[in-house]
């Protein structure tokens, strides 16, 4: 009999220990998943954007390591990202993504905002939502300096001249506002049209003015021109906001983080993002 009780007893014992342990790991799991994901906030830029953001080698002037490369991003949407971030108490992770890539991303849940210089225009209001503004700028054009349109004031002194912008942008239709001009085809990113326009192939390509001020700062053959008659734009065009999914809960947290920086201190997050950018060729 008591080797029947003991037998029962260690049965029951072992059953226990093995539902607690399943127990144990379910609780477990079902505990990390979701502090893991609360505990980032993952931000998608093309880092190919300077001054707002760029790649770098290194964690200098701020830097932060993009996710799964060795490479770091740095820039005007970087600090911006590291504020809401901390305002938001998570961990910053950037996750680098081609321009065409940035809203696919974050309407399919694989980063949770966007902070890549983008205009919250119309178009976009579809398919995702926006912050409040963070930053305004003026079109310029970004040109050789010391070339025929150097001292163009006018966009319509740019008839014939080969022009272009990037694709996907609202910098690209603009274009269409001066009349004869030789519309070239789409880039994919900043650095490409400055290839171009080193090379020749375009006389000029269409930008926002802390770009064009990057621009001819990093290269000496660069020069941007500002206009007085310029191109007609809504304000939404020119304006920068975070993108963010469809209903997002962090919509109004960013909207409060993003409140409490001052124009000040605005203006010297850009100054300093646009001194420390790397040299571009």
């Amino acid at each position: 009999m008591r080797k029947k009780i003991s037998l029962l007893l260690i049965l029951s014992l072992s059953v226990m220990m093995l539902l607690a342990g399943c127990g144990a790991s379910s609780n477990s799991e079902s505990t990390k998943a979701p502090a893991a994901a609360k505990g980032t906030f993952k931000v998608g830029l093309e880092a190919g954007y300077a001054p707002f953001n760029w790649t770098q080698m290194d964690a200098s002037n701020g830097g932060v390591k993009i996710d799964g490369n060795a490479e770091y991003a740095g820039g005007y949407d970087v600090e911006i990202a590291k504020k809401i971030a901390a305002g938001l108490g998570k961990d910053l992770v950037i996750v680098k993504t081609e321009w065409d890539g940035l809203v696919p991303a974050l309407t399919s849940g694989k980063i949770d905002a966007i902070i890549a210089g983008m205009s919250p225009t119309a178009e976009r209001k579809q398919t995702i939502d926006f912050s409040n503004i963070y930053y305004k700028s003026d079109l310029v054009m970004v040109v050789k300096n010391g070339g025929k349109f150097d001292g163009a004031s006018s966009i319509q002194d740019f008839k014939g001249a080969k022009i272009t912008a990037q694709l996907n942008t609202f910098h690209y239709s603009v274009i269409d506002q001066i009349k004869g001009v030789d519309k070239k085809q789409a880039m994919d990113n900043f650095p490409a049209m400055r290839v171009a326009l080193e090379s020749g192939i375009i006389d000029g390509y269409v930008s926002e003015r802390p770009e064009g001020v990057s621009a001819s700062a990093a290269n000496k053959n660069f020069k941007m021109v500002e206009f007085k008659d310029g191109f007609v734009t809504s304000p939404d065009d020119t304006a920068i906001a975070v993108g963010v999914a469809k209903g997002s809960e962090l919509t109004p947290k960013i909207n409060e983080i993003l409140a409490g920086i001052s124009d000040k201190d605005r203006t010297s997050i850009m100054d300093t993002a646009i001194k420390n950018q790397p040299a571009a060729k």
